[in-house]
Parts: C-alpha cells; sequence; structure tokens
C-alpha cells in the first residue's frame, strides 16, 4: 500500500517514480523544497543506514511509524516534522450535497491526473485538490481549503468530485493526512492505517 499510495503521489505532483532502496521506496524528487524521499513501510536498518550517510539538507525520511520510532532512529542533526496519517477509505461512497450558494465546481483531468477547484462568489480560488490513479490505487492530494471560506464542506465537496473520477472500484483509496485532516477524513469513514512520521534536516 505504501508503495502504491507514493507511485500514485509522484504522478499526481509530476514527480519521478519512486525506486526500491535498501528496505524503503526513493524519490529522487529535485522540487525546491525537496532533493530526495525516502518512504519506509516499517522500521528497518536501511533506514538508519541512510540517516546517518545525509548530511545536507532538503532531504526527507517518511516512516509508517511513530515520530518516536523515527527519532531514536536518527542522528541528532534530524528534526521530526509535524505528525501526518496514513489513511484509507473505508466506505465506498460519499453523500452529495450542493455547493454553498454563488460557489462553482471546475474539474481539471489530466492523463491520470485530476484536479478540483471550487470558485468562491468573487472568483477566487476558494478550495482545491488533486487525485491520481494507477493499477493500484486511487490517491487525494493536497486537499486545501482557504481560510475565509472554511466550514462550508468545501472540502468534502472536492473529495467528492475527485472521486468521481476513480475508474476501478477495487483500487483502495488512499491518502497522507494532516492532524486537522484526519478529523475530517474520519468522519467521511476513513480509517488510519498508520502514524506517518516524517524527518528532514533543517536548511539553516
Amino acid at each position: 500500500l505504501v508503495f502504491a499510495w507514493q507511485a500514485a503521489h509522484s504522478i499526481a505532483r509530476g514527480s519521478p517514480l519512486p525506486v526500491h532502496d535498501r528496505g524503503g521506496f526513493r524519490v529522487d524528487t529535485h522540487s525546491e523544497k525537496e532533493v530526495k524521499r525516502w518512504v519506509f513501510p516499517r522500521l528497518c536498518d536501511g533506514l538508519s543506514a541512510i540517516a546517518h550517510g545525509i548530511a545536507a539538507p532538503r532531504h526527507y525520511l517518511k516512516l509508517c511509524g511513530s515520530d518516536d520510532e523515527l527519532r531514536n532512529a536518527l542522528p541528532a542533526r534530524w528534526e521530526i516534522q509535524p505528525a501526518n496519517y496514513f489513511m484509507m477509505a473505508a466506505m465506498a461512497t460519499l453523500d452529495t450535497k450542493p455547493l454553498p450558494h454563488g460557489y462553482g465546481m471546475e474539474l481539471h483531468h489530466a492523463g491520470p491526473v485530476t484536479r478540483a477547484c471550487v470558485i468562491a462568489p468573487d472568483g477566487d480560488l476558494a478550495a482545491s485538490g488533486c487525485a491520481a490513479e494507477t493499477a493500484d490505487a486511487f490517491i487525494y492530494d493536497r486537499i486545501e481549503t482557504a481560510q475565509g471560506h472554511r466550514r462550508k464542506g468545501l472540502g468534502v465537496a472536492v473529495m467528492i468530485a475527485l472521486a468521481t473520477a476513480r475508474k476501478s472500484v477495487a483500487s483502495p483509496q488512499l491518502l497522507v493526512a494532516t492532524e486537522d485532516g484526519r478529523n475530517l477524513y474520519a468522519k467521511l469513514g476513513w480509517t488510519v492505517l498508520a502514524p506517518f512520521a516524517a524527518a528532514a534536516i533543517p536548511d539553516i
């Protein structure tokens, strides 16, 4: 599941596909924020070996495990990042509700990637999100609602709109949620498969 999520996540963000590396999966992102990332489904010696061999910033290590588990496997120069959660949908469909008056939904498709945008009455972007589908998973990414448009059900509307692009009902629906996002997705029938700890070396 972790590899399936990362492969679809890479497609959603236009990053290289993950490759197997010392018990985890490496993505050579080379983005402005991130040079490389490693995602590990479980703690192993390979994670610790990678961590001890890196001193440069903008490298990220992610683990399906607790912050404490990850912290204990790393040299002191690594900093634990805010908590996330690896989640899977437990329900096949969501109840559709109309958008608030004056709001509109736009869907944009580019191959296996779908982007949903909720446009506010004044034309501003009120909420948005992406989804990507592979043969092994359908993942949701960067579900965001602008500060002035929260608590109106727009995030749920984005999720429902993105779900319409899903072709295979057999593929698991996956995402990585923030602490705030976890509460939203739990209300929609999603379950936490594991905490998703992350660490990076600060860019001083």
